[in-house]
């Protein structure tokens, strides 16, 4: 097994319960965590042999660009399309984190983080 990590993709989205959420829009940060044996791709220095790192900050781009009012959606949507579309992932989890919510403080994020596997 190992681990592929991809740190602070960052994105602009509408997610929110607000209105002003979801017609202004705001910074998000998203971090992502998975498992799959690497075995045979640390062997055959082959990217078919791995799992691929533009697949998965592209599903979280077109993730995030999907509204949602609570970020534990958001979460969700990309750990199943994860799940669905990659076979060698084992496990993922996912932290999705709105920089600066309207939370009434000086609060630098709020973030909500999921684990799936299979």
């Amino acid at each position: 097994m190992g681990t592929i990590r991809i740190t602070n993709i960052r994105a602009y989205a509408y997610h929110g319960c607000l209105k002003e959420e979801t017609r202004i829009g705001s910074d998000y940060r998203v971090d992502i965590e998975v498992e799959a044996d690497l075995t045979k791709s640390a062997a055959t220095d082959q990217l078919e042999d791995t799992v691929d790192y533009v697949f998965l900050n592209h599903v979280v781009k077109e993730e995030m660009a999907v509204a949602s009012k609570l970020l534990e959606t958001v979460c969700d949507r990309i750990l199943k399309r994860y799940l669905d579309e990659s076979p060698r992932i084992q496990k993922a989890t996912v932290a999705v984190s709105k920089l600066n919510p309207p939370i009434g403080g000086d609060v630098e994020m709020v973030s909500v983080k999921r684990s799936i596997a299979r």
